[in-house]
């Protein structure tokens, strides 16, 4: 089941940590690089991450998180901005470690297309690590194509030449 989720309150946190438990892990070293224990940094990367949620993503109109449940657990996650009308921009794809390789990624990006496309038009953007080969077949599977070699991040308003451009189309 897909969950579209458009309030801080309605997220339950230590699922939703779960599913970017590697990744906050990996974070600790960029923003706690002076912590000692890795358990105190990885709450410390946490609650930071909880706190952009709560303070900034949520407060922003149009912002979506999106999970994608299977038997209790989330499984997959990601954020949506709409940055202008019927334009989007994903942050934040993930899947728990323990769930990946399955198509859960595919099966999550494929549902909010679907959600998208009953608002008629749009365009969805991501960039995408160029070192990231099972991200990218993720997206390419799901339609999206490459559009740059530089990312854009319609958020910071800035391009980085580590990541690819992606976009999906949808112009029925």
């Amino acid at each position: 089941m897909i969950q579209k989720i458009t309030s801080y309150f309605d997220i339950d946190k230590r699922k939703l940590m779960d599913v970017y438990s590697e990744s906050n892990y990996e974070n600790t070293d960029y923003f706690f690089p002076d912590e000692a224990d890795k358990n105190v940094a990885v709450k410390k990367v946490e609650n930071g991450f909880l706190d952009f949620l709560k303070t900034e993503f949520f407060t922003r109109p149009g912002n979506v998180y999106w999970v994608l449940e299977k038997d209790g657990i989330w499984i997959s996650a990601l954020r949506t901005s709409e940055i202008q009308n019927s334009l989007y921009y994903i942050e934040a794809l993930e899947t728990r470690p323990d769930h990946r390789g399955r198509g859960y990624a595919s099966q999550l990006l494929t549902g909010v297309i679907g959600a998208l496309q009953q608002g008629g038009p749009f365009r969805l953007c991501d960039c995408v690590g160029k070192r990231n080969a099972a991200s990218l077949r993720t997206h390419k599977k799901c339609g999206f194509a490459v559009i740059s070699d530089a990312g854009y991040d319609y958020l910071s308003g800035s391009s980085d030449d580590s990541v690819y451009g992606l976009e999906y189309r949808y112009n029925p």
